[in-house]
């Protein structure tokens, strides 16, 4: 069972949040502020009565999401399969608190653990789903990929410094010259389709399942409008074998999408790995393994033109 985080992490705690309700949305004041069993990195988020939640960013560079979901996710909600969270009301600097910060409905649902869903082929097929309905949302006035979204739907060329730093510092300890070919192959592949909408983090964490299916998508920090291969890395983060197959026959997409898909995957495997391959095996452990599944995804649908 998860165990609820301790308070105060990033100056943030329950008694700040009580204040900031209570002076900024004195309608609410009064509800229990009490910490969510599983809490993200990028923000804080407390459950604020039975119904709501505040959340709140720990640094400034979270701060563009929270106008950002503010404008839009009313917007993009009608258009989507499944829930997304509910926008009630944003809040401003106080109480000794810096940013902007926000209000929202609670959405029930747990995190999609493999444990909790019924078919996980089907799962995948729901969720490509989803992504596929966000990309036919209108983009009129989206927010470009950029530093917002943490250049996700940008190239992904962004991280080609960083990529590269990370295989020579791997050098020797997995097969770093098939993830430079990998690597390689995404570079190659530059997008020059339509905008589309992206979450810009479909994941295990941001996926809620209700009765053993997805009941709700949450977390749109990095969303934007640009490229959508970063949509796809849930392919081998979540998903493998009949699953994995039926979110790429379900979600589609060209094989350049895809390439750069597996950049996007590789590159953030390659950071944390090489941040944790000495001191924690249970990550490093689950790093090498998707990079082994991209290596050979790669292997296995890359066309010889971009290998």
């Amino acid at each position: 069972m998860p165990t609820t985080p301790p308070d105060g992490r990033s100056g943030i705690d329950a008694a700040l949040v009580s204040r900031l309700i209570a002076a900024q949305f004195p309608q609410w004041s009064g509800l229990p502020v009490t910490p969510v069993d599983i809490d993200g990195w990028d923000n804080r988020t407390y459950r604020l009565g039975d119904d709501m939640t505040a959340r709140l960013p720990t640094a400034a560079g979270y701060v563009p999401a929270v106008a950002k979901e503010h404008e839009w996710l009313p917007r993009l909600a009608p258009s989507l399969p499944v829930a997304i969270p509910p926008i009630l009301a944003m809040g401003v600097p106080g109480e000794g608190y810096p940013f902007p910060w926000s209000v929202r409905g609670w959405l029930p649902g747990e995190r999609a653990d493999r444990g909790r869903i019924d078919d996980l082929s089907q799962f995948a097929v729901s969720v490509a789903e989803f992504v596929l309905a966000l990309q036919r949302c209108d983009t009129t006035g989206g927010p470009l990929a950029g530093e917002h979204s943490w250049y996700r739907g940008a190239s992904p060329a962004h991280y080609d410094d960083e990529t590269r730093r990370c295989l020579a510092a791997l050098d020797g300890r997995i097969d770093t010259d098939r993830a430079a070919t990998v690597w390689g192959a995404a570079l190659a592949a530059p997008w020059d389709g339509n905008p589309v909408w992206f979450h810009g983090d479909v994941g295990a964490g941001n996926l809620l399942v209700a009765d053993g299916k997805l009941a709700a998508v949450i977390d749109f920090g990095t969303s934007g409008v640009g490229d959508p291969a970063c949509a796809l890395v849930i392919a081998w983060g979540m998903f493998s074998g009949d699953s994995r197959d039926a979110f790429r026959r379900a979600v589609g997409h060209d094989e350049g999408t895809w390439a750069r898909a597996r950049g996007w995957a590789l590159w953030k495997s390659l950071l944390t790995l090489a941040e944790c391959i000495d001191t924690d095996p249970e990550q490093a452990a689950v790093d090498r393994r998707l990079i082994c599944h991209v290596l050979e995804d790669h292997r296995r649908f890359a066309q010889p033109s971009v290998a």
